[in-house]
């Protein structure tokens, strides 16, 4: 979970290319935020690399004043090694020519360390990473050239990882290698770029190629060049064109990325909505399948519970599946089934092994994701998108939505082909973006008062029946995402077993009233947890009297049973984003985490 980036023009950039590298570790840092680094080809190789956020250590050692024509950055989520200036990334080899960046695990690391240890290399690092730059030395001194030597090492390295390689004495190429962890290449003119992900090259170049697992290769100012398995692959008929702007992945005078994508709602949801394709393929996948495997992690789960609910009232037999616990369902994989593999990013790890064990089984796979190209775009028998554009705060917020929403329509789809008169749902779809609007604008004010309300708590409950559990779900999630404070989600009727326990004088219960059909039962809950003294809070249908029966009410506007998910989770969102701003906490860099989890 560590972003990487290099780039290799034919000439010096206008700019200094240690201001490129700089700005592009800005758009990476979401990626992780221990420590950052460079490393650049000029007339030598100058490393300039420290524990810290990225403006730190730009600052700290001057990455804007550097010159050269081909180079690399790195921004580090720890993985081996705790952060500091020796474990950043870029690694070195003994001469100080090659350096190396990786994200992902080299699971083999120490037995390779020992033995180049044993052959005179010298580590200065307790990475793993840092073997991979020995390796290549190792068969360069054999007589390899650096293409040659790179290939033999990535023979001996298992695990996951993208990895990219300068080397001091061939100037003017990158080589790079891709093994589960996600890797793109920038197509520009007069220029190429590697990088971990889509954002992170729109200021250079709207050109992409996605790197496919096992593959390997170089590029140079002119020329892309990819293999497999020794076999040279057509690169150039692989470029796409993404149809994000720059700007899109900007703040856009917004304070936090996170309150810029939650108020990007309405927009996302109706591009996701315009661009539906593959519905039928969806539908008919699902309907002739014995169980429904739903597949996810994080948000994406909760998004996949949504659905889950919604495949209930078809009488088909979904069957949750957190992802890395796929290992536990194998044995009931079988042809007969199918499965819906939910990624905002396309390369989750824990979702992709799920996704290749079912395949091994012959579950037929529907994915849905938000990038194009992605590795379990590439792994799946039918795909859809969403198109909630780049999210580049690490809690999400509009991806999880459009994904509610195309499950929704996935959903209605199947609907449709059973028979059933769907032009309600259709509608319904279709007004989501009007309907996130009035929830955001509605909404933003009383979850900033409910913050300041809140900011204090040490803890909150977050309760809801029926498809409300995993809006709740959802909800809780954010809260301890971004402002730290620990939040539990349970089934409001679940709460007198046990969790009631802990309900004192003002502890904070938040319930979730997007459940049309178990709104009577939760407030009997409310009831129960009013009696022992808690601080109730709700969020409710707009003109219903709910709202009475709390301490404190958010309303949303009214909706039919699909759009009620996403019209109630937004201002649970707001309410993190809030809370955590109160608390004097940045929302886009949560600790410990990164956006994309690319290591098990």
């Amino acid at each position: 979970m560590c972003g990487i980036f290099g780039i290799v023009y034919a000439d010096r950039p206008r700019r200094n290319l240690g201001e490129v590298l700089r700005k592009a570790l800005e758009r990476l840092e979401y990626r992780g935020y221990d420590s950052a680094g460079i490393a650049v080809v000029d007339r030598g190789l100058v490393v300039r690399k420290d524990a810290g956020k990225v403006a730190e250590v730009a600052a700290r050692y001057g990455f804007d004043s550097i010159q050269g024509v081909a180079g690399l950055a790195h921004t580090r989520w720890a993985t081996h090694g705790k952060p500091d200036q020796a474990n950043a990334h870029p690694h070195t080899d003994c001469r100080g020519v090659i350096a190396v960046v990786h994200n992902g695990i080299v699971e083999n690391y120490a037995e390779l360390r020992e033995e180049l240890a044993a052959r005179g290399h010298v580590f200065r690092s307790e990475t793993d990473t840092e073997v991979i730059a020995h390796l290549v030395e190792e068969y360069k001194r054999q007589g390899l050239d650096t293409f040659a030597a790179f290939k033999k090492a990535l023979s001996r390295v298992r695990g996951a990882y993208a990895v990219a390689l300068i080397d001091a004495e061939n100037p003017k190429a990158i080589y790079f290698a891709r093994n589960l962890s996600p890797l793109i290449i920038g197509v520009g003119d007069g220029f190429n770029i590697v990088a971990s992900d889509i954002p992170t090259v729109l200021d250079h170049t709207r050109r992409v190629i996605a790197v496919r697992d096992g593959e390997y290769g170089y590029i140079t100012p002119h020329q892309v060049y990819i293999e497999a398995d020794g076999v040279p692959q057509d690169a150039s008929s692989r470029v796409e064109e993404i149809p994000w702007s720059a700007e899109m992945a900007t703040k856009g005078g917004y304070a936090h990325f996170m309150l810029k994508e939650i108020y990007e709602q309405p927009e996302s949801l109706a591009t996701t909505v315009a661009g539906l394709e593959g519905l039928e393929a969806a539908a008919a996948s699902l309907l002739s399948a014995r169980n429904i495997y739903v597949v996810g992690a994080g948000s994406s789960l909760h998004a996949g519970l949504v659905f889950a609910q919604l495949l209930l009232r078809i009488k088909a037999t979904p069957v949750p599946v957190v992802a890395s616990e796929y290992a536990a369902y194998e044995p009931l994989f079988d042809k007969g089934d199918a499965a819906v593999a939910i990624s905002q990013s396309g390369e989750t790890i824990d979702t992709i092994k799920a996704v290749r064990a079912m395949r091994e089984r012959g579950v037929r796979v529907l994915s849905v994701t938000n990038v194009v190209g992605s590795t379990i775009t590439r792994e799946s028998d039918v795909v859809v998108y969403t198109r909630a554009g780049p999210e580049i705060g690490v809690a999400a917020t509009k991806t999880f939505t459009t994904q509610v929403a195309t499950l929704s329509a996935i959903y209605a789809a199947m609907l449709k082909a059973l028979g059933y008169d769907t032009a309600p749902m259709e509608r319904e779809i279709k007004a989501l973006p009007d309907l996130a609007r009035k929830a955001v604008e509605n909404t933003a004010g009383a979850a900033k008062d409910l913050a300041r309300r809140l900011k204090a708590k040490p803890s909150a409950y977050y309760l809801g029946r029926g498809s409300a559990v995993p809006v709740a779900m959802e909800g809780a999630l954010k809260l301890k995402e971004v402002a730290y404070i620990h939040a539990e989600a349970y089934p409001a009727g679940e709460s007198k077993h046990g969790p009631i326990a802990l309900v004192e004088d003002g502890f904070p219960v938040l319930f979730v009233f997007s459940d049309p059909n178990t709104r009577e039962k939760t407030l009997s809950n409310v009831a129960e947890m009013k009696a022992r003294g808690a601080y109730t809070i709700g969020t409710v249908p707009a003109r219903s009297d709910i709202a009475k029966r709390l301490d404190y009410a958010i309303e949303v506007p009214e909706s039919g049973e699909l759009a009620a998910p996403i019209l109630h989770v937004i201002p649970l969102q707001l309410l993190a984003y809030f809370t955590a701003v109160e608390r004097g906490y940045d929302p886009d860099k949560p600790r410990n985490l990164a956006k994309t989890v690319t290591v098990e």
